[in-house]
This record gives structure tokens, sequence and C-alpha cells, in this order.
């Protein structure tokens, strides 16, 4: 039996529509890092993109919102569906790794992610100092979607910018950071028997 559960697809497709946004997500833990991304956010696609290529899932991500506003309602909403996709993937959590720490040099930045998949959602961000915008991205979005995401995929999850200068740079090793670790924290632990928790469950 706990081979056939080993065997079993972790992939989930959720739809979200609202008076601001429709977005569409498609996820496999189990994938190999390919990305099919159309948010309408230019720099937003290329961090989604690169979270995909690290974590190595397959992403697919469709949103129509409105950006005659600004970025804020597609991207949290994006991180909403991805985090309720994410869950509905993972399953009972039977025999993944749960914990991961990873840091992520880009040039000068450096940034360390650090996440429990515990079924008690929360979010630590220190992202320092950037630039408002990064193209047509407004930098504080990237706290609005993890947050989202956290909170929609029972996760706790902790971001820190140790240092860095250029606000690229930092976003980049934020959403590279967080796909090694979400790669690690769902992978499966042949040792692991069950849900890795004492409390039975997670």
């Amino acid at each position: 039996m706990a081979e056939v559960l080993q065997k079993r697809p972790r992939c989930a497709t959720v739809h979200r529509a609202t008076a601001e946004t429709k977005v569409e997500v498609t996820i496999d833990l189990d994938g190999t890092g390919k990305a099919d991304i159309r948010t309408g956010i230019g720099f937003f696609d290329h961090m989604l993109n690169l979270l995909t290529a690290h974590s190595l899932m397959d992403l697919r991500v469709r949103c129509d919102g409105d950006l005659e506003v600004d970025g804020h309602h597609s991207v949290e909403d994006i991180g909403i569906t991805l985090g309720q996709a994410f869950r509905e993937a993972l399953g009972d959590k039977c025999g993944i790794r749960r914990y991961a720490t990873f840091f992520l040099p880009m040039d000068e930045a450096l940034a360390r992610i650090a996440l429990d998949i515990s079924g008690r959602p929360f979010l630590v961000y220190d992202g320092g100092e950037m630039a408002p915008m990064i193209g047509s991205y407004d930098t504080e979005l990237t706290e609005e979607f993890l947050r989202a995401f956290a909170v929609n995929a029972g996760v706790t999850l902790h971001v820190a910018v140790l240092y860095g200068t250029n606000s690229h740079h930092k976003v980049e090793a934020i959403f590279k950071g967080l796909g090694h670790a979400l790669r690690q924290a769902v992978e499966k632990d042949p040792r692991v028997s069950g849900v890795p928790s004492t409390k039975g469950m997670l």
C-alpha cells in the first residue's frame, strides 16, 4: 500500500474568479520545472518562471486581472490560488520531508528561506529596502504574494533578505530560494512512515 501511495500523482488545478481577477493554476509537484506563466505583469512572470524552474514543479498560471488599477489584485489572487493548488496537490502529506531551509545568493544579494509544511500558516518577511517598482511590478507585492501563498498552502514561511543593493537581485533571490525550499520540503523521504508529525496530522 505504501508503494502505491508513493506513486500517486501529486497534481491539482484550481480556478478562482472574482470581480477583480480570473485565475487558473495547475501544479504538478513531481514535475521537471516546466513553466507556462501568463499574469500580465512581465517581471512577475519572470519570478514565477524562476520559482518553477528551481522547485522542479510543473506550473501553469493564467490570470486576467484589473491591471488598469494596479497589479495588487492579480499578484495576491495568484498567491491565493497557487497556495490552494499546492495544498490540494500535497494530499495527505505522508512521507514528505516537511521542513526546509535554503540560502540563495544572487550576485551581491543573499536571501534566506525557511519553511514548514505545518498546516499552521504564518509569514515572517523582511525584504529590506527596495526600489518601489521593478518594471511594472510593485516590490511591495512580494510580501503580499508570499502571505497569500503561505496562508492558503498551510505553510509556515520565514523569508529574509540578509543583504544586497539591487532590488531585482533581492526579489529574484527570494523566488529562487523559495523554489529550492519547496522542492526539499515536498520531497518524499523513504525513511518517513506516514505523516511527519508526532501529532499524527499536519
